[in-house]
């Protein structure tokens, strides 16, 4: 089974690149969390943690 939950947080909205603003997660990514297997989602979970962690960087 599964245990990979999702990263939503309820704050949705994409920027100009289908990136949500707030989970960080690809427009991609949001749509076939529930079709990918728990190590897919582990690497969506990953491209989003450095997503923000890049955003972070511009933002200082």
């Amino acid at each position: 089974m599964d245990t990979t939950t999702s990263p939503c947080i309820r704050q949705c909205c994409l920027n100009e690149e289908d990136i949500c603003l707030g989970c960080h997660r690809s427009l991609y990514e949001i749509t076939h969390w529930t079709e990918v297997d728990c190590e897919t989602r582990r690497q969506f979970l990953n491209n989003a943690k450095n997503r923000k962690k890049n955003l972070q960087k511009t933002l200082d």
